[in-house]
């Protein structure tokens, strides 16, 4: 850290999280509810709340900090609501319907089923103009652009009051001169208007992901540009000598500039900093393969971690619109604190997908919230102190969370209060356990081969019920746990993405020299951008992959490779690791058949220095910090058991306890289920390992299953 103070903001759907870290070490974490609806106000409120707890002033840390980092759910929100802006769309003529006709199928899981509805479009079918032009496979022009259908499509616009504008023809990535052109046109005629050139943003094969890449930027590009615009003047006010930074999909850093140009990559920006975060607080035991759970007031977020290296997806079907560009794989569920419990037509018990949010919130909140919640079923079993959240700056009511889990659950399903609220409690911890195995079994992985880690506010009170289902023994949770992802965001580099088209067969001497000169430039322009961002060469590096398949196969495989020199002998080595991916993905390979490139990649990092690891003294035994005790529920026959309440702040390196148990922390409350033992690491991460009973019954029930 060059200067006093590093800052890091999570807007999340409920909470937004401060992490506040000092050039001495010092790292301290805040909580303010966010405002969905003014996001720039929960900003002014974390500031607020950091200036009454530590006395310095939003100018003083603001204008004392080397770096103020921002992540956001502004555009995922936009995009969740459709509220985004009136998008217009010039594409070659008859190609206007191809984000309809998509891949000729509903996306995975659905394609078979009739009665799943398609999705909305972004851009209705009036705002998309046809432009009688069209480039061919080879690159050379078959049809020259008529300019006159770009002026009349922009007519159109003005009239219908377009604020965004996306240009994606056919082949574009091959023969730009089309879309460049249009684009002068567009900019001529509507000089206010954001634009979106799709070979520009993702300059890659495939013309449905590139023009619906291109629609879901220009849909939130006015939203994004506001916001930063916003942020980045309110932190000028308060004196900021550098600019402020913001989170991507891709696990990196941008300004607001490139924020606002390329907003898709601002999509799923607070919990993509979560791997990052993870394989920082593993460090002492080094741990690499770790599964990451987040779990906020209204999402259960999921990230995992193979040998050091978080998944990173391209080309997927994300909240039903398809994005090419790279972002970190996070696996979303509608169950957090806030998801509602409700009663199907089946007469069953459901948790969420619909959550109180933070306005109202859950019944035990007070702020007219009438439905049952997670937070609400917590509270009841006992896992929650009644005097609030936040350290006491949110109070909840029991005999409102009781009320409401009894009119809306447990009378309706004739049993009682507490039963109910643990058939809660466990079945929003299925709906998890079912998640976490999309990322890991589904994918391969065996989830026991990994440790894991818990983030958010909610995720400790149910993190060792996780642990134990999943078959997981080991666990860890910082101190700074319920503001994980903006703890990665300050400790996150700065990253770049380029891309390029590369329809080259892998053989022979003139196709190593293409890839290596491609390469090449696609890199030097990241380094001139990276230069220009204030980093020297030796702080830069980079990444590579490639989308291979063999050929006449239909769809590609991303290959990484670290940078070298592409020369004949080394095309053997990428064919060799392309062979080996297509093996992991697909459980064959055919290393006798020709394999060509389709799109390459280098992603440019420039590093920033990191702020010092937290460290904790020495505690003088968990009896020490004991609370008292509550009664709380740990099974399905609704029996409390008075249980012991720790009060972690006051816990030190090697303070150890067993369960069952409670760890109140000031913005996260972990539950330690009976079988489990804690230790506080000097780093202020808890470590909870099961017990050798709890681990032999873990593998009983392995056993069953695998029977079954």
């Amino acid at each position: 850290m060059r200067t006093q103070y590093r800052l890091g903001i999570d807007a999340g759907g409920t909470f937004t999280d401060f992490i506040l870290a000092d050039k001495k070490g010092g790292t301290r974490i805040f909580k303010v509810l966010s405002t969905p609806t003014e996001p720039t106000k929960a900003i002014k409120n974390g500031l607020a709340l950091i200036t009454e707890e530590t006395g310095l002033t939003a100018q003083e840390i603001v204008s004392n900090s080397d770096l103020c980092i921002n992540g956001t759910t502004v555009g995922l929100n936009a995009l969740i609501t459709h509220t985004g802006a009136k998008t217009g769309l010039i594409a070659t003529k008859g190609h206007e319907d191809s984000i309809e006709i998509r891949l000729g199928h509903k996306e995975d899981g659905y394609r078979y089923d009739p009665d799943y509805p398609p999705a909305t479009m972004l851009v209705p079918r009036h705002l998309r103009k046809g432009v009688s032009e069209r480039v061919i496979s080879d690159g050379s022009v078959k049809t020259p652009i008529n300019e006159e259908d770009v002026r009349a499509a922009c007519r159109y616009f003005i009239a219908e009051g377009v604020e965004s504008v996306a240009i994606s023809f056919v082949w574009s990535v091959l023969h730009p001169e089309h879309e460049n052109r249009a684009a002068e046109i567009v900019r001529e005629m509507m000089p206010d208007v954001r634009l979106t050139v799709g070979s520009q943003l993702y300059p890659q094969v495939r013309e449905y992901t590139r023009t619906s890449t291109a629609i879901v930027n220009a849909y939130l590009a006015p939203i994004l540009q506001r916001y930063v615009e916003a942020i980045d003047a309110y932190f000028r006010e308060l004196g900021s000598q550098h600019p402020v930074r913001y989170f991507q999909s891709n696990g990196g850093l941008a300004l607001g500039k490139v924020v606002s140009d390329q907003s898709v990559y601002a999509i799923n920006s607070g919990p993509a900093s979560a791997p990052q975060a993870a394989l920082d607080v593993a460090e002492p035991w080094g741990d690499k393969n770790i599964i990451t759970c987040d779990m906020g007031g209204t999402s259960f977020d999921i990230t995992l971690t193979k040998d050091g290296q978080a998944n990173v997806n391209k080309n997927i079907d994300f909240l039903r619109y398809r994005i090419g560009i790279p972002m970190i794989q996070v696996e979303t569920l509608g169950a957090g604190g806030g998801s509602i419990g409700w009663i199907d037509s089946m007469g069953l018990m459901q948790m969420g997908p619909q959550s109180a949010g933070s306005e109202p919130g859950p019944a035990c909140y007070g702020q007219g919230g009438e439905n049952p919640t997670t937070t609400d079923a917590n509270l009841v079993l006992g896992y929650l102190n009644a005097d609030g959240l936040i350290g006491g700056r949110l109070p909840l009511d029991v005999e409102k969370a009781r009320g409401a889990i009894k009119t809306k659950l447990a009378d309706p399903l004739g049993i009682s209060v507490e039963k109910a609220a643990y058939g809660m409690f466990t079945i929003v911890n299925n709906n998890m356990v079912n998640a976490i195995r999309r990322v890991s079994v589904e994918r391969g992985y065996d989830p026991r081969d990994f440790v894991l880690m818990g983030a958010g506010g909610a995720t400790g009170a149910h993190i060792t019920a996780l642990a134990r289902e999943m078959g997981i023994s080991k666990v860890l949770i910082s101190k700074l746990a319920s503001g994980l992802c903006a703890y990665g965001q300050i400790i996150s580099d700065v990253k770049y993405n380029y891309m390029a088209p590369a329809p080259i067969r892998l053989e022979g001497a003139e196709a190593a020299k293409k890839l290596d000169n491609l390469f090449n430039s696609l890199e030097a322009r990241g380094k001139v951008d990276l230069a220009g961002d204030g980093f020297s060469e030796e702080r830069i590096s980079i990444r590579r992959s490639l989308d291979m398949r063999y050929v006449g196969q239909v769809h590609e495989c991303t290959v990484e490779i670290d940078p070298f020199e592409v020369t004949e002998a080394t095309i053997e080595d990428i064919k060799a690791a392309f062979h080996a991916r297509h093996k992991e993905l697909y459980t064959y390979d055919e290393p006798h058949n020709a394999v060509e490139i389709v799109n390459v990649e280098s992603t440019i990092a420039g590093h920033v220095d990191k702020p010092e690891r937290m460290k904790i003294g020495a505690g003088k035994g968990a009896h020490e910090t004991l609370k008292g005790t509550r009664p709380m529920v740990f099974n399905a026959d609704g029996i409390a058991q008075d249980t012991p309440v720790y009060d972690g702040s006051l816990m030190g390196a090697g303070d150890t306890l067993h369960g069952p148990a409670v760890i109140e922390e000031v913005t996260t409350t972990i539950v330690v289920e009976p079988g489990w033992t804690v230790n506080l690491h000097d780093s202020g991460v808890y470590v909870l390992t099961a017990d050798a009973a709890t681990e032999q019954g873990q593998a009983e029930s392995r056993k069953e299953l695998a029977e079954v």
